[in-house]
């Protein structure tokens, strides 16, 4: 199969990397990490002025009418930044949601997540839900012809910074039940939501959420009252194979600079990268990463077709814990102590590499889920 990117592909990757390699160095991510917001505003407003947050979105909607292979190119080269802009959270899962959304939501919200005046985030996690979507003790009850919020939402990646929260809450029925789910678009500055904001071990920022009688409107329900958790549940698998991409980008870096380190680190007066038991290593972390590499292409191209997207984005969750386990771990112990300081960009790959295998599921519980498919 041929696995080459078309021309405009091609420049697109181009055009990330370039602004990645140029503008993106580690002393300047490092000054980020710092920083109150945990990002540049200034670099996100750079991302829409090239394009970049329209590309998932329909022409119809304002986008650009991008394939999942655009978004691929995308996320894979801003992981090999580790970019701290809240690309993932507010186009790819707060996006995805809102591409689902009626037109009155979409004029309301999404226009200007396209044109990147606006911030999301998805406020699905509670305290006992684990990675299960339907899990929502989150209540949404009538009130008047609107709804009134009660609960609390946990880890909302880049929920601090959120102008807008895609939130579940229960319509009806219990807990634990797939039905009954709904999806809302709420303003986080609405009275009654309280963040609570913190570091998480990538660097990112997160919150909690908590909803105390929040009013929202009916207009603001995203797809069907009820049917939020399989809306949901397409969505995540969308942003799962989004994140095979970033994580693709991670462990190329990785690998990468573990064959360049063990070619300059000398050890009895030769590189250690001339010892053969270190060889093999390198060559392992290689085949984990054509491994994953492979997955990510295959799931990205059931995206694109638009079938078998579940077990795919399963597979491939699968695949990234395994590899990224290997290939990181492999990198810290070839780096040898060093790699686990806050100096050296290996131990900063390998964090995010982390939290991206527990993000929507880790792998026991997509393998698991894959079974269940059938």
């Amino acid at each position: 199969m041929d696995f080459s990117f078309n021309q405009e592909q091609t420049l697109l990757r181009e055009s990330v990397k370039k602004l990645v390699e140029k503008d993106y160095g580690f002393e300047a991510r490092h000054a980020l990490l710092k920083s109150d917001e945990g990002f540049s505003r200034a670099m996100w407003k750079s991302f829409a002025e090239l394009g970049w947050t329209a590309i998932p979105f329909s022409e119809a909607d304002g986008g650009l009418g991008g394939s999942p292979v655009d978004t691929m190119i995308v996320l894979e080269e801003l992981g090999k930044g580790l970019v701290l802009e809240p690309f993932f959270a507010t186009v790819i899962f707060a996006g995805g949601c809102l591409r689902r959304a009626s037109a009155s939501v979409k004029a309301k919200y999404l226009s200007p997540l396209i044109n990147g005046e606006l911030l999301s985030a998805v406020a699905y996690a509670e305290q006992d839900s684990r990675f299960d979507l339907f899990h929502v003790g989150t209540t949404a009850k009538k009130d008047g012809a609107g709804f009134s919020l009660d609960g609390k939402k946990i880890a909302v990646i880049a929920g601090s910074a959120a102008d807008m929260l895609v939130v579940s809450a229960r319509t009806s029925g219990g807990v634990r039940d797939k039905t009954g789910v709904t999806l809302f678009a709420v303003d986080a500055k609405s009275a009654g939501v309280t963040r609570t904001s913190y570091r998480t071990v990538d660097g990112l920022r997160a919150c909690d959420v908590t909803l105390q009688g929040v009013k929202v409107s009916a207009d603001n329900v995203i797809g069907k009252e009820g049917e939020g958790f399989a809306l949901l549940d397409a969505v995540s698998d969308e942003a799962i194979i989004a994140l095979g991409a970033e994580a693709m980008g991670i462990m190329e870096v990785l690998y990468k600079s573990t064959v360049a380190y063990t070619k300059e680190r000398k050890q009895f007066g030769v590189p250690i990268g001339s010892f053969q038991v270190l060889q093999h290593r390198m060559v392992d972390q290689f085949m984990e990463y054509e491994q994953a590499r492979s997955m990510v292409y295959w799931a990205t191209m059931m995206l694109h077709k638009g079938t078998g997207v579940a077990k795919a984005a399963s597979a491939l969750k699968v695949q990234l814990g395994k590899s990224g386990r290997m290939i990181g771990q492999a990198a810290i112990k070839n780096h040898g102590g060093m790699a686990m300081t806050e100096e050296l960009p290996v131990s900063h790959f390998f964090k995010r590499m982390t939290m991206i295998d527990l993000m929507l599921g880790n792998a026991d519980y997509h393998l698991d889920r894959f079974r269940t498919l059938g």
